[in-house]
């Protein structure tokens, strides 16, 4: 019995936390929405985007050349392209556990991040930085940051559903760790390269966050009540 409480009491707390993690990501994509479209940290973002150019040539970035190759790979792993084949891969490997539902939640999940990150595009419709030239082609607008969204959204859904296949706590925390740092990395390389602002980046990981634990929390609603697969299933 006191063994079936705790259990009962950590799901309880970690549907909070997803809970409160929606919420403070919601919460902090709005204020800075607000802080961009009253303009009043341009020059911050303006200043940042400079420290990475050097003082004599804005268009040449800080570092040895081949940082600039390695932005644009990093910068990948938040692109269309990458994101779609790591779905695709996860997909597979759910496909091959059976657990056939999960993988169709992942790949709603990721068509749902991919909308909401163009919806926010098309209303705040905020220019591509100008104060320094572009090192990356760029056909969208700037906030929020699609990259750093998606990769946040994409990476910690894949990892927080590979976790509950393995069922393990240290699984769990590694594979959300990667997930954190191929966000954050993605991030910074967007400002190294002049295609987003600071407050872009920031903007885009507040609201793939909050995307990606809404989505635990439904894949956790499911799984209550026998839509998905529960941890450990299949063969």
């Amino acid at each position: 019995m006191t063994a079936t409480l705790g259990w009962f009491a950590r799901q309880e707390a970690a549907v909070l936390l997803l809970a409160l993690g929606v919420v403070l990501g919601v919460w902090a994509f709005v204020q800075i929405a607000d802080v961009v479209r009253e303009g009043e940290r341009q020059s911050v973002d303006d200043a940042v985007l400079r420290l990475f150019r050097r003082a004599d040539d804005p268009a040449r970035p800080v570092g040895p050349g081949w940082l600039v190759d390695a932005a644009h790979d990093v910068s990948a792993l938040g692109g269309p392209a990458v994101l779609t084949l790591a779905i695709l891969a996860v997909t597979g490997y759910l496909a091959l556990l059976r657990r056939w539902r999960t993988a169709v939640l992942l790949v709603v999940a990721a068509l749902g991040g991919l909308a909401l990150s163009t919806l926010l595009k098309h209303l705040y419709a905020r220019p591509r930085p100008a104060v320094v030239p572009s090192l990356a082609p760029v056909v969208t607008a700037s906030f929020p940051s699609g990259h750093s969204m998606l990769a946040a959204a994409v990476y910690l859904t894949l990892g927080a559903l590979l976790a509950a296949v393995v069922r393990q706590r240290r699984a769990l925390a590694y594979v959300l760790t990667v997930a954190l740092a191929l966000a954050f990395l993605v991030g910074v390389s967007r400002v190294y390269l002049g295609v987003h602002y600071p407050t872009d980046v920031l903007a885009g990981w507040s609201a793939g966050l909050a995307w990606a634990f809404s989505c635990w929390l439904v894949a956790r609603w499911l799984q209550r009540r026998n839509r998905i697969e529960q941890s450990g299933s299949g063969s």
